[in-house]
């Protein structure tokens, strides 16, 4: 189990370095959700009474297309610069990859979503910092880095990368979107835990689901 944890923290810190040298992830999940926000506001251009219904809605649909553009890179450079085939060689369990390729992916998106959670409050006159709202962007986000970061080893393999991953990840992730949504509006509007509960628990099965599965199959991924 030391090991597990060795070679989790090992390939998370490698990918932490290499972003802050890069910048890639980070700047390009950040520019499309800031552009998303920015978009959506003035195209709707929402009245008082109209902001809490959309706000949630406009605010998932920039975590999420903005998570599949930072997950498209999640295996990319380890493909292109033979870094895949030598983690494969590595006597490490492909577990431990994933579980630090996994982890890598998810601290990226958080960091992007909270620098993008004070833009959404001024442009839509909200105030996003709640706890409520805080709880159902880290489980959502855990579940879908969970199930993005084995399609993205999938897609990598595929000529159309790019294209492929969200065709593979959106459909599957819809349901628990669409509950993040729900449970982002009630937040926001101040209701209370146990109007947002059955989300909550909808997102935290998902969860568990999702990294349970994608740990197993990601071996079989890697072999094909």
């Amino acid at each position: 189990m030391t090991g597990f944890w060795a070679t989790v923290s090992a390939l998370v810190w490698k990918d932490i370095r290499a972003e802050l040298r890069t910048k890639d992830v980070v700047i390009s999940v950040l520019t499309f959700a800031l552009l998303s926000l920015v978009i959506f506001n003035f195209a709707l251009r929402p009245s008082p009474q109209v902001i809490p219904i959309v706000a949630p809605g406009v605010l998932w649909v920039a975590f999420t297309f903005a998570g599949v553009l930072g997950l498209t890179r999640t295996f990319v450079l380890e493909k292109d610069r033979g870094n895949l085939e030598g983690l494969l060689l590595t006597p490490t369990s492909r577990e431990a990859i994933y579980v630090g390729k996994m982890l890598g992916s998810l601290v990226f998106m958080l960091v992007a979503e909270v620098v993008v959670l004070p833009l959404f409050a001024v442009l839509f006159n909200l105030s996003p910092f709640r706890p409520g709202l805080l709880l159902v962007m880290l489980l959502t986000t855990i579940g879908f880095t969970a199930v993005g970061t084995l399609f993205s080893a999938i897609a990598i393999n595929t000529r159309s990368r790019e294209i492929m991953l969200p065709m593979l990840l959106l459909p599957l992730v819809v349901p628990v979107i669409i509950a993040a949504v729900v449970a982002s509006g009630t937040a926001l509007e101040g209701g209370s835990w146990s109007e947002m509960a059955k989300w909550l628990q909808l997102i935290a099965v998902f969860d568990v689901l999702a990294l349970v599965f994608s740990a197993f199959a990601f071996e079989q991924v890697l072999q094909e």
